[in-house]
């Protein structure tokens, strides 16, 4: 069973950056894109970002655009989120996963396999 480890979250003030990595225990075969989901107590799980892993495209929310950059690196397995201008409402469990189709890559039930989560926090 493949396994999605996600690194990188923390505490930062409102306007500064953080890079999130999610680290697969192996290739993982048959699974066309790799992204990142977010959630907060009592809300549905919200698609971040996600990327299309055999050309790169890449799938923004708009509450992200322009702020926020997936990235792969497919030699370490390896997925990135940069995360800059960050914003007090961008705090919640941010969560990898592998999965998607073509006609949902920020829908979280396309997806079948997740990391354990990591907290993102951003004081105003």
């Amino acid at each position: 069973q493949v396994q999605l480890v996600e690194s990188g979250g923390g505490s930062v003030e409102a306007g500064g950056s953080l890079r999130l990595s999610c680290e697969a225990s192996r290739y993982i075969s048959g699974s066309n894109y790799m992204a990142w989901f977010r959630q907060t107590p009592g809300k549905e799980r919200e698609g971040v970002a996600s990327i299309f892993r055999r050309l790169g495209s890449t799938f923004y929310g708009d509450s992200v655009k322009g702020r926020f950059t997936i990235s792969q690196d497919n030699a370490k397995n390896t997925v990135y989120l940069q995360m800059n201008s960050l914003r007090p409402e961008d705090t919640a469990i941010y969560y990898c996963a592998a999965g998607g189709t073509w006609s949902g890559p920020l829908d979280p039930h396309q997806y079948n396999i997740w990391g354990q989560g990591t907290q993102v926090t951003v004081s105003s």
